[in-house]
């Protein structure tokens, strides 16, 4: 005699944020009501190490043993605890170009999550950035040759494993040449199937049967699907993935409050349509209400005839088996600070140099031209402001520092009447029109990499901002390192 499956609830296809560093009495009646098998933490639940080792097992003990606790941990600029040590982004190990570094330092990622009790990172990025424009990607992504970012991707995933935490290949089927980021507007990729096949499909076909779980991007691509977003697009989700590659992995879409969704489709209709097109979980973040309304736009569909249970059923069966092979449970015999020797190298392997870049000499004058106080943006955290490289570079030089808020501020001629060489630190996740042909002596490239592209002055392109990044940048302008790594991207 067949067991009769449980209930289906719209909670067990549906993760969710929640809004402190402690689980209250009334969050943690909300997902027990719900039976929300799903949490997304974010910067505002992340205090400390035994605070999140606390929240996390106070989360496992509402939603059960089964549960999901997941986090945006890539690396670079995409990390939110800050007492760890900070691992460098995915470009920077594409410019490092090592394939067992790459590994070695998403098992360190791994560890640190494990050792609180998180066990599904949103990483890694899959993306292939070849639109240096990209408001969204860029170091984030590994490069922008689709054989770079396999093999690479490859190693993150092994990695993830090795560590025992579940990775979550993203954003597939690709959002590396977009000029529009989709937490604020609907992006379109036009290009024809051999094109998408031959770049943004490549990392993610190739690795699919190493992947546990895939993310869905956001992002219309016209031919494939020109009526809806590949998070909404059962041409995408079920016919190419499910069906013609195959993949028998967890699909999770993105944030449904990013504006290409929410803007456009709204919450309770897109949650549907996505569970249609075959995610098996919808990431409905954000107010209270929003996810109820989330979850109240599921259950109708359950009670009407615009779900196929068996398909959702299938999916709780996916995520219980993700949750079973990679549980959330606290390791105390890991310790994320055994780690920080290894990062610290790991930064220094990929710093890459574009012209032939002289540092000063020691001990002389310098002008640094720095951001003020650079702002966090979206899902990347604030760079370091100018005050603070002024004092590091303090110990190398005089400096004398010309901090900005905007570029277009600043008074070339008269930086340069000063007479001492200038270097120009660009601490800003995008571009700035303002900087396209400026010409300091020496650029600084702390975050975004293609900035190199518009200054016309040799860089040190170091791929993020974090202190392990500025330590690398120190040493090389000290002469105790050099700049081994290769610009991952085509200058």
């Amino acid at each position: 005699m067949s067991e009769t499956p449980a209930p289906l609830l719209p909670g067990h296809l549906t993760m969710v944020d929640i809004p402190g560093p402690d689980l209250d009495a009334d969050t943690a009646e909300y997902l027990a009501r719900h039976q929300i098998r799903g949490v997304c933490l974010f910067g505002k639940n992340v205090q400390s190490a035994a605070q999140l080792r606390q929240l996390c097992g106070d989360l496992r003990r509402v939603m059960g043993p089964d549960a999901l606790i997941a986090l945006d941990h890539e690396g670079g600029a995409i990390l939110r605890p800050t007492f760890w040590p900070f691992a460098p982004s995915a470009m920077l190990l594409g410019a490092a170009d090592d394939v067992q570094l790459t590994e070695d330092v998403n098992a360190a990622l791994a560890r640190q999550m494990r050792s609180v009790g998180i066990n599904w990172n949103f990483a890694p990025v899959l993306d292939v950035n070849v639109n240096p424009a990209n408001p969204v990607i860029g170091e984030r992504a590994y490069g922008a040759d689709p054989a770079l970012v396999t093999r690479h991707g490859r190693a993150a995933l092994a990695g993830h494993a090795r560590a025992g935490v579940a990775a979550c290949a993203k954003h597939f089927p690709g959002h590396g040449d977009t000029s529009l980021d989709s937490h604020l507007a609907l992006p379109s990729v036009r290009k024809d199937r051999a094109a998408l096949e031959a770049e943004e499909f490549a990392p993610f076909r190739a690795l699919l049967p190493v992947t546990p779980a895939l993310m869905t991007a956001h992002i219309v691509y016209p031919d494939l699907d020109p009526a809806y977003p590949a998070t909404l697009s059962r041409v995408i989700l079920t016919d190419l993935l499910r069906g013609e590659w195959g993949y028998e992995g967890v699909v999770i879409t993105d944030s449904m409050g990013m504006q290409a969704i929410d803007a456009n489709y709204g919450r309770g209709e897109a949650a549907v349509l996505s569970l249609h097109a075959g995610a098996d979980m919808v990431m409905a973040l954000g107010r209270r209400e929003v996810q109820e309304q989330t979850l109240q736009a599921i259950q109708g569909a359950l009670d009407g005839t615009g779900l196929d249970h068996a398909a959702l059923r299938r999916s709780r069966e996916r995520l219980t088996a993700l949750a079973r092979q990679y549980p959330a449970e606290a390791d105390p015999a890991l310790d994320p600070a055994a780690d920080a020797a290894f990062l610290r190298g790991a930064w220094a392997a990929g710093l890459a140099t574009l012209g032939d870049p002289v540092a000063p000499r020691a001990g002389s004058a310098v002008t640094l031209v720095a951001h003020r106080s650079p702002q966090r943006e979206n899902v990347s955290e604030a760079a370091a402001d100018a005050e603070t490289l002024a004092r590091e570079l303090g110990g190398l030089y005089d400096v004398h520092l010309v901090p900005f808020e905007s570029p277009d501020e600043l008074d070339w001629a008269a930086i340069r009447a000063a007479g001492r060489p200038v270097i120009l630190a660009t601490t800003a996740r995008h571009r700035h029109p303002a900087l396209v042909g400026v010409q300091p002596d020496l650029h600084v490239a702390l975050y975004n990499p293609y900035a190199a592209l518009d200054v016309q002055a040799p860089a040190v392109v170091t791929f993020g901002f974090r202190p392990e990044a500025r330590a690398a940048l120190l040493a090389w302008l000290s002469g105790d390192s050099a700049a081994r790594g290769q610009l991952p991207f085509r200058a």
